[in-house]
């Protein structure tokens, strides 16, 4: 099939808005059907929808078919139903939610004022061994049901007194339904979904039940992840049961504050909240269907001292059905909790499109992803789905060649909330794709808009040459967003490295022309930065974030050495890491170059504040959005409202334990997807470092252990991958050159 079906249909023109309530359509459709025959199934729902074929709910997994402005991006799913048919009468339901096509609830990034806004519709072409037998049109039927209210981020209302038991079988009378209406074709670009779905990936049972000071009952669930309640419960018909989800507990209440915005102060109802509506008869069970939350806890209201039973409530964790690729683990636990949190902060954050936090916001933004990319290619199978979302990137982009904050977006984003270190998720992802995954297909598909942006970067120059028209150093501890680097430093130096990515990629396309003209701009940059920054051998701006930048992006390498010594000064005389995410994501590599992998191991995992360390051992095990004190292990501090405790953009450290720990490093120089090298340091802190990681040609392995005065180091390798061993200063070895198999190298302290 070469095409996609564009007749969309609704139930009716009305959608929900936060003052009026529209319920979520069922549709049908009875067929008649040959057995023998093949039967397949293209469908786009807008927002979200579940496919049924006699009864059977036969769609790929939870929040299909994807997430994405429908004027831009049009996502079809394609299914083989041709064992769920019989011979003869056959019916086709359709359940719409409202997904991204309508999102009462994002009004803080205006999507509630989209261009594309509408009630939920879907279009669909069923197709007997490959020839069209019907489209979705107004044959079909539609009637209210039991969700009476869904959105993306505020949660969904579900009234069991209005189910319509067989709503999907052939063998319901639907005299009373009513016909379908068509509905406006959205003008994105229709392709097929190639992310992974969402699927239930565990069953968590609560830990703890207690019953709070305001006499509602607390689930605790023993970890912050992402997914959904499934209820189970008993009672009178019309009992109606609040499921309220969040990370924190405040004096034995939950505390939402940092999971909401101010706007929703006064409509709680509306912030991850789930709503039942008990029908009465004998044991029910109920799991929301259009909406997903991030929580720990669970505040349930509406519900006897009887009823509330660690079995009312069971957490079905979902996300991405992602492979893990890469693990570390060593001697120290503290190390090993900072990587299980970051897996499970992007696992929580992926949702097709890889978003910030799962709870507050589930937006794409695009400076968490450039941050994050290179570790969560390392740590998970995630080409598709960024594949997908730069899909999304390509169609956002305006004219212009600028890119907004958020992908997807209605509009929101290019005003404020972009910039250099945002817009590079576009050479980011593309660029760490290709090293992990070895296909210049992605490369292809993207050289266009990156060479757009590097125009549009172009006009944007101020009067010395360089850049300031975007975000600074995010969520620096304490100062939190009063960066103490300037922006203009930090997005000069992220121009530069986007025109040296740019023209790697050019380069190995066979895009030459491209590759100068990056090569120019970023030449150019340069000579403007180092005349404005760069005096007698220093970095004017003396700040962490500033002389690390400088030297991971080898702006002035001709200084590189009396940077280095000014970089260490400055680290030393703090104690600890300054830095927001962006001075984060290249502090301790550059920290580790300079020798000196001590001491950013130490800024990592010590117990003082600020540190990963810190918040470790307070009881996270997930990534903060930001680094804060807290009072023992409350999150709490003087009255404070406290950020996501479920980000993935501080997930860097991850990479530099399995990068520089362990010494795993996959495809360095970008252009040998066949080759590693071998580059641990021995943390003196830890007496054992492994990585593991999943390569196209088998799995790789990694681990040293500290044996007295020597270092044993193993290694296993596939056939066909190529291996270098770069040992750190003051090491040797006599043993062989790295081949395919399994090697241990002894190891000597010179």
């Amino acid at each position: 099939m070469t095409t996609f079906p564009k007749n969309f249909i609704a139930a009716t023109e009305a959608f929900t808005t936060q003052t009026a309530h529209v319920n979520a359509p069922y549709f049908r459709k009875k067929f008649a059907f040959t057995s023998g025959k093949k039967a397949t199934i293209r469908i786009c729902g807008l927002g979200f929808y579940e496919l049924y074929i006699n009864g059977s709910n036969v769609t790929k997994g939870r929040l299909a078919p994807y997430i994405s402005n429908p004027d831009q991006a049009l996502y079809y799913d394609d299914y083989d139903v041709t064992k769920y048919l019989v011979d003869g009468e056959n019916t086709i339901g359709v359940w719409l939610g409202n997904g991204m096509q309508n999102s009462p609830y994002g009004d803080v990034w205006d999507f509630d004022k989209a261009s594309y806004r509408s009630a939920p519709k879907f279009a669909m072409a069923f197709y007997e061994d490959g020839r069209l037998f019907f489209e979705s049109d107004t044959s079909f039927l539609w009637k209210p049901s039991p969700i009476t209210f869904d959105d993306l981020r505020a949660g969904e209302h579900y009234d069991a007194r209005l189910e319509i038991e067989g709503w999907n079988l052939s063998s319901l009378d639907d005299a009373d339904w009513e016909k379908a209406i068509p509905a406006v074709t959205p003008k994105g670009e229709a392709k097929l979904v190639e992310a992974e779905p969402i699927l239930v990936h565990d069953v968590l049972k609560p830990i703890a039940v207690t019953k709070t000071p305001k006499g509602l009952y607390l689930y605790d669930f023993g970890v912050n992840f992402t997914g959904v309640c499934r209820l189970k419960i008993r009672g009178e018909r019309g009992q109606q049961i609040r499921l309220k989800h969040g990370e924190i507990v405040i004096n034995g209440d939950l505390d939402m504050r940092n999971v909401s915005f101010e706007r929703f102060s006064d409509r709680e109802a509306y912030t991850q909240c789930d709503w039942y509506t008990l029908k009465g008869e004998g044991e029910e069970t109920y799991t929301p269907r259009f909406t997903y939350h991030g929580f720990q806890y669970v505040s349930v209201e509406g519900v006897t001292d009887e009823q509330a039973t660690l079995d009312l409530l069971t957490f079905e964790v979902m996300h991405a059905a992602v492979k893990k690729r890469a693990d570390f683990v060593c001697s120290d636990e503290v190390a090993n909790i900072i990587q299980e949190s970051t897996q499970r902060s992007d696992l929580s954050n992926f949702f097709y499109v890889p978003t910030d936090c799962p709870h507050r916001e589930k937006n794409g933004w695009t400076g968490d992803v450039a941050l994050s990319a290179e570790q969560m290619l390392l740590n998970f199978s995630v080409e598709k789905t960024l594949e997908d979302w730069l899909f999304s990137i390509r169609k956002v982009q305006n004219e212009r060649g600028a890119i907004p904050g958020i992908v997807p977006t209605g509009g929101w984003g290019f005003a404020w909330g972009a910039g250099p270190n945002w817009d590079d998720a576009l050479f980011e992802c593309v660029y760490q794709i290709y090293r992990y995954s070895g296909n210049s297909k992605v490369i292809v598909d993207n050289v266009d808009a990156m060479e757009k942006y590097l125009w549009y970067m172009s006009t944007k120059t101020n009067e010395d040459g360089l850049f300031c028209y975007g975000l600074g150093d995010w969520c620096q501890p304490k100062t939190h967003f009063q960066f103490t680097t300037p922006e203009e430093l930090t997005d000069s130096v992220k121009c530069i490295d986007i025109c040296d990515k740019t023209a790697k990629m050019a380069r190995l396309i066979e895009r030459e022309d491209l590759a100068v003209l990056a090569e120019t701009m970023a030449k150019k940059i340069r000579c403007a930065f180092k005349k404005k920054y760069i005096k007698d051998g220093r970095v004017t701006v003396a700040e962490q974030t500033a002389v690390a930048y400088v030297l991971y992006y080898h702006v002035a390498d001709e200084v590189r050495e009396a940077l280095g010594r000014q970089l260490l000064a400055l680290v030393k005389k703090d104690g600890v890491f300054t830095t927001g995410v962006l001075g984060a994501r290249v502090l301790f590599r550059v920290l580790s170059d300079l020798d000196e992998a001590d001491l950013a191991y130490r800024l990592i995992v010590q117990p003082t504040f600020p540190s990963y360390g810190y918040h470790v051992l307070r009881g996270a095990r997930t990534l903060a959005e930001s680094f804060f004190e807290m009072d023992g292990n409350v999150w709490q501090k003087d009255g404070e409202k406290y950020d996501s405790l479920n980000h993935h953009f501080w997930g860097d450290v991850s990479a530099w334990f399995i990068s520089y720990v362990a010494g795993l490093k996959v495809n360095p120089t970008f252009d040998q997807f066949d080759f590693v090298e071998i580059a641990p340091q021995f943390i003196s802190a830890l007496t054992f470092a492994e990585a593991r990681y999943h390569h196209k040609k088998g799995e790789i392995v990694c681990r040293w252990e500290r044996q007295g005065n020597e270092v044993s180091l193993y290694v296993r390798l596939p056939k066909g991958i190529h291996a270098k061993l770069s040992l750190p200063n003051g090491y040797r070895t006599e043993e062989g050159l790295l081949c395919a198999g399994e090697q241990t190298l002894r190891i000597y302290n010179v």
